[in-house]
């Protein structure tokens, strides 16, 4: 006999306390948005976030994923970093960010956070109703260098049913942070982005790696991949842009347009599944 929620598994979701949602729960929407590449110390992208979640809010999305470094830039690019950072203890960064408040879309916002010691973390800061109610700094800031500090948590998150996790660019490489987020019981992982190399370095090859990563991690772990990269040239740098979301069975569901300024949507189902161990947990299916 098989769960009767349609999860496939050979125990009853009530049995383990579990609810089951399909057939009868809303769809839950996501976005990856692909932003242009802007100047290093460039803040002009929080207004292009606010016009994105206006449109989210319109549509229904919930969760808005943006790029890393997204306001000001990669701090590895700028002669004084601490410029365009942002503190996040003090209240500067709940301020700044104030223009994205919305009562019905959760926002991932990439960003250079500066301590009260003045050490420098590249962070993701998750927005929901007007609040700061989640930071994650980048565990591998870079392959070989950089002026931020490298982080060590691996929080997940929630909105409404949703549990999920967030890494940043370097740190999908790494697939333990996958799995100790799933663990704790994440079925999404987004991953806020920013591949601007100098225009010398920058390759088409890098959007091929991040999907093969990407893959790799939602086949291994059961899970959703939505990823945020910048798209397009500043001059100095240049992205050819890896935005895409992945399903759990290693389908590219959405892929977005090279070098260019774009939104990818996902419509999500919440419900029950086994996960990569075979025990049972939530996980998301797609409508």
């Amino acid at each position: 006999m098989t769960c009767p929620c349609l999860c496939e598994s050979p125990v009853n979701c009530s049995d383990l306390g579990l609810e089951s949602r399909i057939g009868y729960c809303e769809g839950m929407k996501v976005a990856a948005y692909q932003a242009p590449l802007l100047a290093t110390g460039s803040m002009y992208a929080l207004g292009l976030i606010q016009k994105q979640v206006r449109k989210c809010e319109a549509e229904g999305i919930t969760v808005l994923c943006c790029p890393e470094a997204i306001l000001g830039g990669l701090a590895d690019y700028s002669e004084n970093p601490n410029r365009f950072a942002l503190r996040s203890d003090d209240g500067q960064l709940a301020s700044a960010i104030t223009p994205l408040a919305s009562d019905t879309v959760t926002s991932i916002i990439g960003f250079s956070e500066l301590t009260s010691d003045g050490t420098l973390y590249n962070a993701a800061v998750i927005f929901q109703s007007g609040r700061v109610v989640g930071l994650y700094r980048k565990v591998h800031p870079a392959i070989r260098r950089s002026v931020y500090a490298a982080g060590s948590e691996t929080p997940v998150f929630r909105v409404g049913e949703l549990m999920f996790g967030v890494v940043i660019c370097n740190d999908s490489n790494y697939p333990e942070l996958a799995r100790l987020m799933t663990a704790q019981g994440a079925a999404a992982l987004f991953v806020p982005t920013n591949n601007g190399l100098p225009n010398e370095r920058a390759s088409p090859k890098l959007n091929a790696a991040a999907r093969d990563a990407d893959i790799a991690l939602a086949v291994a772990n059961r899970i959703w991949v939505i990823r945020a990269d910048v798209g397009g040239q500043n001059g100095k740098l240049t992205s050819y842009g890896s935005s895409e979301i992945v399903d759990p069975d290693g389908n590219v569901m959405r892929r977005a347009r090279p070098q260019s300024t774009d939104m990818l949507v996902a419509e999500l189902k919440m419900g029950c599944a086994p996960g990569p161990d075979r025990t049972h947990r939530k996980t998301l299916r797609a409508t």
